[in-house]
């Protein structure tokens, strides 16, 4: 058992998609796809529940990686501060569920989603551990409730993000990969994985050399947002059309 928290890598790796992965991938597809049929089934009470529990074991679940780094020593400014875009995200996500703030929520819908949505399939913190090692495990856990949190919210509560939120957040994002530019030069570290693409394999291994692969990020991340805002433009659209039509 004590094997399952220690700092060794494990004799072999995560396989990316593989039995083990695939299984994490489609018990949190399930719960997604759920929320569809509950909708109608909880009462506002039960929503409140789901919602703020979801939020805590979230929180556990990053709060629980920093006692481990610590534990083992291997915490540090360079490669566990938490200013990764899904290390930020737990947290407003988490300030979204507890508090139903619409604007954090709308952060947590398209950042949450499309950030955490990379990791979940091809996890880059973690992928040296096999399953159910807790490194990895909590690299799992912790991505797909990033997804799972806004999904919550948006089908079974009703929340949704608009037209506006999409530019602002889109704007905000490339603010903060700025600031987090300079931040790697000041103290040699890799956040945000604009210095150098991640060491174990990813999605990112498909795109250019550095620096070339910024701005191909940059083209990645605004389709993946507006593909977020899809559903809600033909929603709008449908809408509009029934309004004229009456």
């Amino acid at each position: 058992m004590l094997e399952l928290f220690s700092v060794e890598h494990t004799e072999t790796s995560l396989q990316f998609f593989g039995p083990k992965h695939l299984t994490v991938i489609g018990i949190f597809v399930v719960i997604w796809l759920s929320f569809f049929y509950f909708r109608k089934v909880w009462n506002e009470k039960q929503r409140n529940g789901i919602r703020v529990t979801l939020a805590i074991m979230l929180a556990v679940t990053e709060i629980s990686i920093h006692i481990w780094w610590a534990y083992w020593g291997i915490w540090n400014i360079q490669t566990t501060l938490p200013l990764h875009l899904c290390s930020v995200m737990v947290w407003v996500t988490v300030y979204a569920a507890l508090t139903q703030n619409r604007t954090t929520y709308e952060f947590a819908y398209f950042l949450g989603i499309a950030g955490a949505l990379q990791a979940f399939l091809t996890p880059a913190d973690g992928a040296m551990y096999d399953i159910p090692h807790f490194r990895i495990m909590q690299t799992l856990i912790a991505h797909g409730l990033l997804i799972t949190i806004p999904i919550f919210m948006t089908v079974v509560e009703g929340y949704r993000p608009t037209l506006s939120s999409f530019k602002r957040i889109f704007i905000w994002t490339n603010i903060y990969m700025v600031i987090i530019f300079f931040v790697n030069r000041a103290i040699g570290s890799n956040y945000l994985f604009i210095a150098e693409k991640p060491p174990s394999p990813t999605l990112m291994d498909a795109l250019s050399p550095w620096p070339w692969y910024i701005p191909q990020l940059e083209i990645v991340a605004f389709i993946m947002l507006f593909i977020l805002y899809i559903p809600f433009l033909i929603k709008d659209k449908i809408t509009a059309s029934k309004t004229q039509a009456v």
